[in-house]
C-alpha cells in the first residue's frame, strides 16, 4: 500500500501482490485498513519536509560495525533536509512498543546512516525514529542528533561483542518474551520466583501500591510459566526426560471426514432438513461488509446501538480513555 501511494510500484503489480496474499491462511481483511493507515502516516511525514525527501522501502542495513554478523530491514527510510527518518510498522496489538530510545530502531538508524552517509556526508544532522502500530492507534516518534546516535553505537560495541562470544551477562526484563532463551534462562527464573517470595514474606493484606506491583509481576510470571511449559514439552517430545512429567495425548474433538455426504445420508434416511440445519441471520459486521458501510448505515443505522464496554483493567499508559461509571449507569436512560 505504501509503495503504491509513493508510486514505487504499479497498480497491476500491487493488485497481483494483494491477490497472492489473500490466498495465505493468515490473511485478514483488516490488513488492508492498517496498511492504509500506515501509508497515510508516511504521506504526512513526507509532507512535513521543506523539500521532497528521498524515500526507500524494505531496505536491508548492515549493522556489523556494532554487532557481529548483525543486519536489519528498515520498513521505510526517508531522508530530506538534514534529517534521517526510520519508520517501523508493527502489526501486533498485544504489546505496545515505545519509540523513545528504542534499541532496535536506533540500530536500524545506525545502519541507515552508514548506508547514506557516503552520499550525504555530514548534512545528516538529525535522526528520527517512528513506530507505527495502527491496530493500537499508536504512532510514536523519537528524536536525537546524529552525534548522539553514533556515540550510543560506540557504547554498545563491547557489550555486543561479549554477547556474541558467549560471555555476556544474562539479564531478565520486558525483552524476555522475544529472547531465544525465554523459558530456559536462570536469570529470568530467579527474577520471577523472587518476586513471589517477596510477597510471601509479608502475611498482611496488599496495599494499593503492592497490588500495582503484584499485577505487573503476576503478568510476567504467567508469561514465564507458559514459556517454561512450552520448552518442557519441546524437550520431552525430543526424547529427553523431566522428573515427574510426561507427554500425554490432549483432548480431541470429533470432526466430519465429509460433512456434505454425512448430511445427504441423514436426509436419505428420512430426517427433515429443519432438524439438520439452523437458519440464522448474518452478523452486523457481515451484513455491513456485504451491503456497504454507507448504504447499511442509511437503511439500518437507526437500529444499531453501541453500548459501553465492560470495565477492564489496563495499565495507566494504555491509550484508551478511563472508564466512566456514570456513563454506564445512565446508558439506558433517554
Amino acid at each position: 500500500m505504501a509503495k503504491l501511494k509513493f508510486k514505487k510500484i504499479k497498480k497491476t503489480a500491487y493488485n497481483t501482490a494483494i491477490k497472492d496474499l489473500k490466498t495465505e491462511p493468515l490473511w485478514n481483511d483488516e490488513m488492508i485498513n492498517t496498511a492504509e493507515l500506515y501509508a497515510e502516516h508516511l504521506m504526512e511525514k513526507a509532507m512535513s519536509f521543506k523539500h521532497e525527501p528521498h524515500i526507500s522501502f524494505e531496505i536491508k542495513v548492515d549493522l556489523t560495525d556494532y554487532i557481529p554478523e548483525g543486519f536489519g530491514f528498515c520498513d521505510c527510510i526517508m531522508l530530506g533536509d538534514d534529517t534521517l527518518v526510520i519508520t517501523d510498522y508493527k502489526h501486533g496489538k498485544g504489546v505496545p512498543v515505545k519509540a523513545e530510545a528504542n534499541p532496535q530502531m536506533m540500530l536500524y538508524a545506525l545502519g541507515a546512516l552508514k548506508l547514506y552517509r557516503p552520499l550525504y556526508g555530514d548534512s545528516i544532522k538529525n535522526i528520527e525514529t517512528c513506530i507505527d502500530q495502527p491496530r493500537l492507534g499508536s504512532y510514536e516518534i523519537w528524536h536525537c542528533t546524529a552525534e548522539e546516535l553514533l556515540a550510543w553505537g560506540e557504547s554498545i560495541k563491547p557489550i555486543a561483542q561479549k554477547a556474541y562470544m558467549g560471555f555476556g551477562e544474562y539479564k531478565a526484563g520486558a525483552w524476555c518474551r522475544f529472547c531465544r532463551a525465554n523459558g530456559q534462562c536462570k536469570a529470568q527464573a530467579e527474577q520471577r520466583i523472587s518476586a513471589v517470595e517477596d510477597f510471601a514474606r509479608n502475611p498482611d493484606l496488599l496495599t494499593p501500591d503492592e497490588i500495582s506491583i503484584a499485577l505487573k509481576k503476576g503478568k510476567e510470571l504467567a508469561a514465564w510459566y507458559k514459556a517454561v511449559e512450552e520448552y518442557a514439552l519441546e524437550l520431552l517430545l525430543k526424547g529427553e526426560s523431566i522428573p515427574d512429567y510426561k507427554v500425554v495425548e490432549g483432548r480431541s474433538v470429533r470432526a466430519w471426514s465429509d460433512q456434505d455426504k454425512a448430511l445427504d445420508a441423514l436426509i436419505e434416511a428420512g430426517y427433515d432438513r429443519a432438524v439438520l440445519y439452523d437458519y440464522v441471520p448474518k452478523s452486523l459486521a457481515q451484513l455491513e461488509k456485504a451491503i456497504g458501510a454507507a448504504k447499511f448505515a442509511e437503511v439500518a443505522g437507526q437500529f444499531i446501538v453501541k453500548p459501553q464496554g465492560k470495565p477492564a483493567l489496563a495499565e495507566a499508559s494504555d491509550s484508551r480513555k478511563a472508564f466512566n461509571s456514570a456513563a454506564s449507569d445512565f446508558a439506558n436512560l433517554n
